[in-house]
């Protein structure tokens, strides 16, 4: 495949996010994305190789062609290199500062995922991990997945759950009700990114476009015995989640009073405890998994189809 005859730079107002300028500031660079993927492997018990674990669930000859799209600074080049180093890999993503540091800067192209720049049936493998939540029209981009995936490819893409992180949450909502202005009815906590595209709302989504979706969940715990890693995650979130915050609320002086509570815990308890839970999706037409659930089927209806009638003599 000729991959630089597809290779196009988007226009610059095409973003992915329902707040565009809020996510071009958290990915004018990496930095944002790696305090939250170094928070997850320092903390996260057990520990787990997390894009390993993924790749373990789909089922690969090991000369697969794929696609990462919004691949960032190539976190997942390097776990399908270590396991599969005859793949044949190619990324996309929309913020140059994202794949300024990618290992593979050649195969990669400046690109929207609703506008996919490449062939249909190109790809054995289309991944899209942990972005599709800033995806504009979700549906649009799953269309395109499905247009450039060969007809017995599969789709990955992980996220979280929208029971993720509950505790961070509740100790975030304790600070804003405190610092909300009197009288305030309703507090609104800032929702999580990954609440657009979840566990729970991805299977649905992918299944509208293609036969199977099956999920994989990876339930673990963070474990903290200090505040200023979980506080330099919050800030890694604070470009999309700020403006979320109830009116006369400033950001700083939530962080504040979330700094005294996780303090607090932690000299009382020894330590922080926060519950995650994020997983896979898979989906499919005629690949993977699929092959496992037709068989099955098959031999169901073998066992329940009646008996053909005896001929009377």
């Amino acid at each position: 495949m000729n991959f630089t005859s597809y290779l196009i730079r988007t226009d610059e107002q095409m973003f992915t996010a329902n707040d565009p300028e809020a996510v071009r500031r958290m990915y004018s660079n990496d930095e944002s994305l790696r305090i939250r993927q170094d928070t997850h492997d320092k903390y996260g018990v057990p520990a787990i190789d997390f894009a390993g674990w993924s790749l373990d669930n789909l089922k690969w000859n090991g000369y697969e062609s794929i696609l990462d799209v919004g691949c960032g600074p190539g976190r997942w080049y390097h776990a399908i290199q270590k396991k599969f180093p005859q793949a044949s890999y190619y990324g996309i993503d929309l913020f140059p500062g994202m794949i300024a540091r990618h290992p593979a800067p050649s195969r990669l192209a400046l690109a929207d995922a609703q506008r996919i720049p490449f062939p249909d049936e190109t790809f054995d493998v289309v991944m899209a991990n942990h972005m599709l939540f800033h995806v504009p029209d979700i549906d649009r981009a799953l269309r395109e997945f499905r247009r450039v995936l060969k007809p017995d490819g599969s789709v990955m893409a992980t996220t979280n759950s929208i029971h993720n992180m509950p505790e961070l949450q509740q100790i975030i909502r304790r600070a804003i009700t405190l610092l909300a202005p009197p009288g305030t009815t309703s507090i609104r906590v800032p929702g999580q990114a990954a609440d657009l595209f979840s566990l729970e709302s991805g299977t649905r989504m992918l299944s509208r476009h293609f036969y199977a979706v099956v999920r994989y969940d990876l339930p673990r715990t963070l474990v903290f015995q200090s505040v200023d890693p979980v506080l330099a995650y919050l800030d890694s979130t604070r470009s999309v989640r700020e403006a979320e915050l109830p009116d006369g609320v400033n950001w700083d002086d939530v962080m504040v009073i979330v700094r005294e509570q996780i303090t607090r815990l932690v000299e009382h308890f020894g330590e922080l405890v926060i519950n995650s839970l994020t997983g896979l999706l898979v989906a499919t037409d005629r690949g993977d998994f699929i092959h496992d659930y037709l068989d099955a089927e098959a031999a169901v209806r073998e066992r329940t189809k009646p008996a053909k009638p005896r001929r009377k003599r």
